[in-house]
């Protein structure tokens, strides 16, 4: 056993009027000493500069906020700051961040605290500090302010998209481990041969061809038609007069938007008149990418609500009606005063898990008020409701609302047929009809676009409405479970490169075309040919792990690494532990159920699996590699 020493405590990070303390503080990029998750750990102390209130004069001041903390026995100031990280780590975006510990010292109290964004749990930690500050001093703190800076700074992350957080959560639940590729910006989903990355719903496996051929609007649409799907008529055009002469043939009402875009950018539906074609037509070309040729659609605007349907893996899973931003008058109340009011709602705001986003104010909406003979000024009388936008973008406060359980089964039959014809994980098919539950087939029905890389939270947190697990249907077209994205990992608390080279190549005996990764303090193996090798350690067991062809991989981890930066991967199917240490034996922690491990102190070998423990002595003549060599051998071949 290692005894921890720890020297004499000293003010690092405080001000001269601080009651608290905060320093040495550390990422973990996994499992730890600590926390059996990634996690910042930091200590905190008292500073002497300032004497802290009584312990109930801080709960009383964040019960404010956490009323739940009025029932809470806090036994310390380390205690109620850990518990109050925590409760602010989620952010109030239902982050999946619950985990958290506390350990005491003699001058000190460690907190760990899980994190999935190094710097924005940072952040968290301080701001929570200057709360604590502020409550000794009496000073009011504004910690709903500095909570939304923080959700904007998560929103800024790679994990900050709703989608990207949607599909982490879930394969989270699922057990299916997921990391970050930073120099590629992908995710990937499970290890080695069994992995999946993809950004979003795009994933590896899509094919790059179909993708892009639905950004070409014009083609896909003649496409679709040719298939006999119903899709609007429209033209292509590149001048105004163009646009004009479309409109001869066609006739108004059109909608009008570029061939390459998204999020609404540049779209006007139910244009009526010239003047507004030519607006509206000056809008899409302002859209238009710079690299980008001047290509605008112009097609039959067809009346009715904006639904999404959503397909994974070729089949219907959900449906979303999406409807413009719109104020309801109260007689007495402009329509920026009742924006103002909507976006001050506890229902807006703009973050990944929020059902509905603030209103967006710009000259678009400008526009469509006064389309409407109204203004920004207007006082609408009660109960006259208002669309502020023509198009129903969720972005600018649209409101989603759930149609899964309405849609009529000839619908149903349309998307998957739709969908068919893609080499695509997920397929969003935006529709226009009057009623999604009456069938395509009885007309007024228009299939606008079909979009590659769809968002799925609208459906996952619809603000009306029942919520459909879109986020579990994508990951099991890859994973049935969390062990079909994982490959046999071996973890040593300490193995050298001969020891690697011999238990590689006794596996190779039995499994000859397998691909074995290997990685210790010394080296890294690829079979039996060495590799360069990363100053960070868990960056070698990660660049295994996203080998795409690895079979099994063996990885040592000693206390040196553990208490540095922690364990990349969580768990293994065989533990090997030679004289381990306190912090080593964590190693032992975070298993499954079916792992074996072995611990050898001395000439004593003990052996634990499916709850069996047995015990037996090495004789001088026995090494510890032919037990567990033998252990690996029963791990890889079959009963």
């Amino acid at each position: 056993m290692v005894v921890e020493q720890f020297p004499e405590a000293s003010r690092v990070n405080a001000r001269k009027t601080d009651a608290f303390d905060i320093f040495n503080i550390r990422y973990y990029i996994g499992a730890n000493p600590y926390l059996s998750t990634a996690a910042t750990v930091f200590d905190l102390t008292q500073t002497g500069n300032q004497d802290p209130l009584p312990l109930e004069k801080y709960v009383d001041v964040i019960s404010d906020r956490y009323p739940h903390f009025r029932e809470i026995d806090f036994h310390s100031h380390a205690d109620l700051f850990a518990q109050t990280v925590a409760q602010v780590s989620p952010l109030d975006m239902d982050l999946h961040l619950q985990h958290w510990n506390l350990k005491t010292y003699a001058k000190f109290d460690r907190i760990a605290i899980e994190t999935l964004h190094a710097r924005t749990t940072r952040e968290i930690i301080f701001a929570v500090w200057d709360w604590f500050e502020a409550i000794t001093q009496g000073r009011n703190f504004a910690i709903g302010d500095h909570i939304e800076v923080l959700q904007a700074q998560f929103r800024r992350s790679v994990y900050g998209g709703p989608t990207v957080y949607a599909l982490l959560k879930s394969a989270q639940l699922q057990g299916i481990p997921t990391f970050y590729l930073w120099d590629e910006g992908l995710m990937q989903y499970g290890y080695g041969r069994k992995q999946v990355r993809g950004i979003a719903t795009t994933f590896d496996g899509d094919s790059h061809l179909d993708s892009d051929f639905t950004t070409r609007k014009d083609d896909c649409k003649a496409f679709l038609s040719t298939l006999g799907f119903p899709v609007p008529k429209g033209r292509i055009v590149s001048t105004l007069k163009e646009a004009f002469n479309a409109v001869d043939r066609i006739h108004y009402p059109v909608a009008v938007k570029p061939v390459v875009g998204h999020k609404g950018i540049g779209v006007t539906a139910n244009v009526r008149s010239d003047d507004d074609l030519e607006a509206a037509f000056n809008r899409a070309v302002e859209a238009v990418e710079p690299d980008h040729a001047i290509d605008i659609i112009i097609e039959q605007s067809i009346e009715g609500g904006d639904f999404r349907l959503l397909c994974v893996n070729g089949r219907f899973v959900a449906a979303t009606e999406r409807r413009p931003a719109s104020v309801i008058g109260d007689g007495t109340s402009t329509i920026a005063e009742l924006i103002d009011r909507a976006n001050r709602s506890s229902e807006r705001s703009d973050t990944p898990t929020s059902p509905m986003g603030k209103i967006k104010i710009d000259d678009a909406m400008e526009r469509y008020l006064a389309e409407q003979e109204l203004s920004m000024e207007s006082v609408l009388e009660r109960d006259r409701e208002v669309f502020l936008r023509k198009v129903a973008n969720l972005s600018s406060g649209g409101l989603s609302i759930d149609a899964t359980s309405i849609i009529h089964p000839d619908n149903v039959v349309l998307a998957q047929d739709v969908a068919q014809h893609f080499r695509l994980t997920c397929l969003g098919i935006d529709i226009i009809t009057r009623d999604l539950s009456c069938s395509w087939k009885e007309g007024n029905f228009a299939i606008i676009e079909i979009n590659a890389a769809p968002g799925v939270f609208m459906h996952m947190k619809p603000a009306v409405g029942q919520s459909v697990d879109v986020t579990s249907h994508i990951l099991k077209t890859f994973f049935h479970s969390g062990d079909d994205g994982r490959i046999p990992i071996i973890t040593f608390n300490r193995v050298t490169i001969l020891e690697l080279q011999e238990a590689i190549a006794y596996i190779l005996r039995h499994h000859p075309h397998w691909t074995i990764g290997a990685v210790c303090q010394d080296g890294v193996l690829i079979n039996h040919s060495e590799k360069p090798l990363h100053l960070d350690y868990n960056t070698n067991v990660q660049n295994l792990l996203r080998h795409p062809k690895l079979d099994l991989l063996i990885a040592e981890y000693p206390e040196s690494v553990l208490e540095r930066s922690g364990m990349f991967y969580t768990g293994g199917n065989l533990v090997i532990l030679n004289d381990p240490t306190e912090t080593e034996m964590t190693l032992t922690r975070d298993v499954f159920e079916d792992t074996k491990v072995i611990v050898k102190y001395g000439s004593t070998v003990s052996t634990q699996h499916q709850g069996l423990i047995e015990q037996f002595s090495l004789s001088e003549a026995e090494g510890f590699s032919r037990v567990y060599l033998e252990a690996i051998a029963a791990m890889i071949l079959p009963n």
